[in-house]
C-alpha cells in the first residue's frame, strides 16, 4: 500500500504535505494532553506490530504488493489521532531505513493510512459495537485496509490526468483509474479479511491481559 517516490506529482504531494503537517501538529497536541502514561507500553507494542506487518509485503502479479497494517487495532484501542501519529512514524522509519514508501509520498501515505484508515476503523467499530463486538472489530480491521487502499488507488489513477508532458505522456504514474482501482482494491479487500481476523484476536488478547492485571 506504500506509494513510493516518483509516482505522485508535486501538485498533489506539496499541498498534501502542508495539510498533513498541520494535522500532525494538532494530533501531537492532543497526544500531550490526552494520552495516559499507563497506555504507553501497550501503544508501543501495537505500533511495533504495525511496523512488522507493514514490512511483510506479499508480491502480486504486475509488480505490486499487498500487506496487513495493524491500523485497525490501533484505532479501536486509541481512537484516530494517536494511530495517525504512530503510523506516520512507522512510515517515516520504513522510508528512511528500508526504502519502503518514499519521502515525497510520506504525507499522502500517512494521510491515507494513518488518518483515513484510522477514522474508517474507529467509525466502523463504534457504529457496530452495540450490536456485536466481534463483528465490529472485524469490520474495523477490514475498513482500515480497504478504505486507504481505495483512496490511494484514486490518487494514483488520477496522476496521468494531473501531470502530462508536452506530448501528452504521463510524467509520473502512467496508469489510470480503470487499472488502479481493481489492481489495488481487489487484493486489499482480501487482505482486509486477514486484518479483520487479526484485529479481533489482538483485541481479545489485549483486553484479556488488562482484565488479568486488574484482577
Amino acid at each position: 500500500m506504500h506509494v513510493p517516490d516518483g509516482f505522485i506529482a508535486p501538485q498533489v504531494y506539496l499541498p498534501t504535505s502542508v495539510v498533513t503537517i498541520g494535522l500532525w501538529s494538532y494530533a501531537l497536541r492532543r497526544l500531550q494532553t490526552r494520552l495516559r502514561a499507563q497506555a504507553l507500553p501497550r501503544l508501543a507494542v501495537l505500533t511495533a506490530l504495525a511496523f512488522v506487518l507493514m514490512m511483510i509485503a506479499i508480491p502480486l502479479p504486475g509488480g505490486t504488493s499487498v500487506h496487513a497494517a495493524g491500523i485497525g487495532i490501533l484505532a479501536v484501542m486509541f481512537g484516530v489521532w494517536v494511530p495517525f501519529i504512530c503510523v506516520s512514524l512507522v512510515l517515516l522509519l520504513q522510508a528512511l531505513m528500508f526504502g519502503v514508501g518514499g519521502i515525497t509520498a510520506l504525507a499522502v501515505n500517512a494521510l491515507a493510512m494513518g488518518l483515513v484508515g484510522s477514522t474508517a476503523a474507529w467509525s466502523g467499530f463504534h457504529w457496530l459495537r452495540g450490536r456485536h463486538e466481534g463483528v465490529a472489530l472485524f469490520v474495523a480491521g477490514w475498513l482500515s485496509v480497504v478504505v486507504p487502499a481505495a483512496l490511494l488507488a484514486l490518487v494514483l489513477g488520477l496522476q496521468p490526468t494531473l501531470a502530462r508532458a508536452a506530448d501528452g505522456s504521463p510524467l509520473f504514474f502512467p496508469f489510470g483509474l480503470s487499472i488502479t482501482l481493481p489492481a489495488i482494491l481487489i487484493p486489499h479487500a482480501l487482505i482486509g479479511i486477514g486484518e479483520g481476523v487479526l484485529t479481533v484476536l489482538v483485541y481479545r488478547l489485549v483486553t484479556r491481559g488488562r482484565r488479568s492485571v486488574s484482577a
